[in-house]
C-alpha cells in the first residue's frame, strides 16, 4: 500500500483474487484463469501487475483449500475469515491519481465486488471515487486553460476537452450510484 492509503498494483491482484472468492469458491486453476482474464481485458499485458501467487495467498491465511489433499490445480479455495478481513481492507482504500491502467482496473474490481461493502462503505468508497474525479477535473482543467486554443498547440486543447468531459461522466455515474444507494 502507498503512504496515502490508495493499492499497489500487486494488490490489485489480491483484492481480484479475495473478491472472486467473496463470490463464491472456485477451484485454484480457476481462479488463476479468473484473474489472469479479467486484468488482460480492463489493463492489457503489464508486468506491474504480475501479482504475488495465490501460492503466498494460502500461507498468509487469506484462502484456503477446502480439501489441502486434492492436487493443486483441482483444490477448491475459499475465503477464511482473515481473508474476509483482508477484501474489505482493501475495497475501502483511497485512489490514486490520474486514472491510469492501474486505477481503471482496481475501480473495476470495486465495481464489481461493490456488494462486499456495508452501504456505509459503498457511500464511502463513493465519495473517494468522485473526490479523485475532482482532484482530476482540477488538474486537467488547468492545464486547459492554460492551453488556449491557438495554431500551436495542435489538438491538445481538444483532447483535453475529451478527457474532461469523460470524467464529468465518470464523476456523474459515481454521483448517481451513489444517490441509489439505500433505496
Amino acid at each position: 500500500m502507498y503512504k496515502d492509503n490508495s493499492l499497489i498494483p500487486s494488490e490489485a491482484i489480491r483484492l481480484a483474487a479475495l473478491g472472486l472468492l467473496w463470490q463464491g469458491e472456485r477451484s485454484y486453476a480457476d481462479l488463476a484463469r479468473e484473474i489472469r482474464h479479467f486484468v488482460g481485458r480492463i489493463a492489457g499485458p503489464s508486468l506491474e501487475l504480475l501479482g504475488p501467487s495465490l501460492e503466498l495467498f494460502k500461507i498468509e491465511g487469506i484462502i484456503e483449500a477446502i480439501d489441502p489433499k486434492q492436487p493443486a490445480d483441482s483444490q477448491v479455495m475459499r475465503l477464511t475469515p482473515e481473508g474476509h478481513a483482508e477484501l474489505r481492507r482493501l475495497m475501502t482504500t483511497r485512489l490514486r491519481g490520474p486514472m491510469g491502467e492501474v486505477n481503471k482496473l482496481i475501480v473495476a474490481f470495486k465495481m464489481h465486488f461493490f456488494g462486499c461493502l456495508t452501504p456505509e462503505d459503498q457511500r464511502q468508497q463513493l465519495d473517494l471515487m468522485i473526490e479523485a474525479c475532482d482532484k482530476e477535473l482540477g488538474r486537467l482543467g488547468d492545464l486547459r486553460a492554460y492551453q488556449p486554443v491557438a495554431a500551436g498547440n495542435g489538438h491538445l486543447p481538444s483532447w483535453l476537452d475529451l478527457e474532461i468531459d469523460e470524467i464529468g461522466a465518470r464523476r456523474a455515474w459515481f454521483e448517481g450510484l451513489k444517490a441509489g444507494i439505500g433505496r
